[in-house]
């Protein structure tokens, strides 16, 4: 059954939160997870993000939705940020929440793309806790060639390379690309020893996982039969 424009729209917004990572919330929000799961602060200085902040409020696009009762969602549509809410808001309601989700959605962003010198802070953040602190890298920098391989390292200089794929991906991914090339300061191969110190991150297999999807998405060939239906993501 055809959907009418406005249950058109809301469906498309729906599909590009999903495939956005949008930010959501509810009337009364509840952080999710333990400890580990608990955002640090957005990267760069205040000026930084207070200038990517009303930049994004100036672009933002509004939605009212009648089917939207209890939920608001941020997200990127075609490079545009959409904040949707419901129809029943306030502009009083709608300057509040609109706020709050872009400031959100923001945050995120910037957790996710962090510069090479946020790259090094995170790194010796993730070799004190998880590493006593003796892996000391001099440098973490982003690249573009590093073919197949999520990251690499020089030990004799305590150089770190993350590979330009991994910007944007969760911060956990990140943080355990990060941790596994910082082993590698202590530990050329991968042997017993490297494992042990790589798995005292908690989500080293969770992060494996992901990387392979990823990899296997992106590098798999084709079966034969792929070719006989063309399935178009929303």
């Amino acid at each position: 059954m055809p959907q009418d424009g406005a249950a058109a729209r809301e469906g498309r917004s729906a599909q590009a939160a999903s495939r956005s990572g949008a930010a959501e919330g509810r009337d009364a929000p509840h952080p999710p997870g333990g400890p580990d799961d608990a955002p640090g602060p957005a990267p760069g200085s205040e000026e930084d993000r207070a200038d990517a902040l009303a930049q994004a409020l100036d672009a933002v696009e509004v939605r009212r939705s009648r089917r939207r009762v209890r939920t608001v969602t941020a997200f990127r549509e075609g490079g545009r940020l959409v904040v949707a809410i419901p129809a029943r808001f306030t502009r009083t309601q709608e300057r509040e929440w609109v706020r709050r989700m872009v400031t959100k959605l923001v945050s995120q962003e910037q957790r996710r793309r962090p510069s090479d010198e946020q790259l090094l802070a995170r790194a010796t953040e993730l070799s004190t806790r998880y590493l006593e602190g003796r892996a000391q890298p001099t440098s973490v920098a982003w690249v573009t060639n590093q073919g197949r391989r999520w990251g690499s390292c020089t030990p004799g200089e305590g150089t770190i390379r993350i590979s330009s794929r991994v910007r944007g991906m969760p911060r956990w991914v990140l943080d355990y690309v990060l941790l596994h090339e910082l082993a590698h300061l202590l530990q050329a191969g991968h042997g017993p020893e490297f494992w042990a110190l790589v798995e005292r991150y908690p989500r080293t297999e969770r992060a494996r996982g992901f990387l392979e999807g990823v990899a296997y998405a992106t590098d798999a060939p084709a079966d034969e039969d792929d070719g006989e239906e063309q399935v178009t993501e929303p």
